[in-house]
């Protein structure tokens, strides 16, 4: 951290994505109209350069916000209230199973009750690593209502390789999804993502070349791996070499199968389901320090074994 306000390192999830609309989701207090009138000011950089008005960002680029901070700390504090369930630790790295409802990271200063907080309880070594001071360690982030395994580094040199693993593809993600309608596996969804132009909460699928253009759209891919027709349902598991920010959910909605309980992207209610299907089910990569395969898996939540059986009389 600087004298800066706030510094840190776009993710891939944020890739192709306004600098304003990521200021607003990664800076605590930071209004979007704050954000577009301080970089008309020159007060935001990007790589140590001013960054245009509507500059998309990629991946490793750094953005540094000079000036007093909009909020009075961007820091994940320490929470030792939320229980973790740990499903891999050593010196290096620990992966959990994160619950649905609960954040992976704060969005507000002083923001409590997140899987960052709970980690940096338990191990305070991980605070100021990361891609930014409210995600120590978290090499990835899962939606809040999406379940199931996150993977979180302990020091550095661990954050970098882990990092670099998953944007190279090296670090395996399945997950598994209820879906409406048949689906025939492999198959696989290639639609460009972009921030949706109209609502901000959601991501475009571009199915259409020029809206992928205008909307300076990032590649990303969805490989269905396997499919079984489950009444009116698909249940699918599912790989997602980075999975930025919706993807999956987007892909899906994109090409007529939205998740089962996705109410924003306009997928089917399941009796008892309160929110949408969608579990990150397993990772499998090499550790970066002692070369080991690890495998990890989080077993489908009750709530969504309750759903697949729901789904059936349907």
């Amino acid at each position: 951290m600087s004298d800066d306000a706030g510094i840190f390192t776009v993710g891939d999830e944020d890739a192709g994505t306004r600098l304003d609309v990521v200021l607003v989701r990664r800076v605590p207090g930071l209004s979007r109209a704050k954000a577009r009138a301080l970089s008309e000011e020159g007060a935001i950089r990007v790589n140590g350069r001013h960054a245009r008005k509507g500059a998309v960002v990629a991946a490793g680029d750094v953005v540094s916000l000079a000036g007093p901070s909009p909020a009075s700390s961007s820091s994940a504090l320490p929470d030792a209230s939320l229980a973790l369930r740990i499903l891999y630790e050593d010196a290096h790295l620990v992966v959990v199973d994160k619950d649905a409802g609960v954040p992976s990271h704060p969005l507000r200063s002083g923001e409590l009750g997140t899987v960052a907080n709970a980690l940096v309880a338990r191990h305070p070594e991980m605070a100021g690593i990361g891609y930014g001071l409210r995600e120590p360690g978290l090499v990835h982030r899962l939606d809040t209502d999406t379940s199931g395994v996150l993977l979180a580094a302990r020091d550095s040199d661990t954050f970098a390789a882990l990092r670099d693993a998953l944007r190279a593809g090296a670090i395996r993600k399945r997950y598994v999804a209820l879906v409406e309608g048949t689906l025939v596996a492999p198959t696989a969804f290639t639609y460009p993502l972009a921030t949706h132009p109209r609502d901000a909460r959601r991501v475009l699928a571009c199915v259409e070349e020029r809206d992928a253009v205008r909307l300076r759209a990032r590649d990303a891919t969805t490989h269905v791996i396997e499919a079984e027709s489950i009444g009116a349902f698909s249940r699918v598991l599912v790989e997602a070499p980075v999975a930025g920010r919706h993807q999956i959910r987007a892909h899906f909605a994109a090409a007529g199968h939205p998740l089962a309980g996705d109410r924003l992207y306009g997928g089917p209610a399941v009796s008892g389901l309160s929110r949408h299907f969608l579990h990150a089910y397993s990772l499998d990569f090499a550790h970066p320090f002692t070369g080991a395969a690890i495998h990890v898996e989080a077993p489908l939540h009750t709530d969504l074994a309750a759903a697949l059986i729901a789904a059936r009389t349907v």
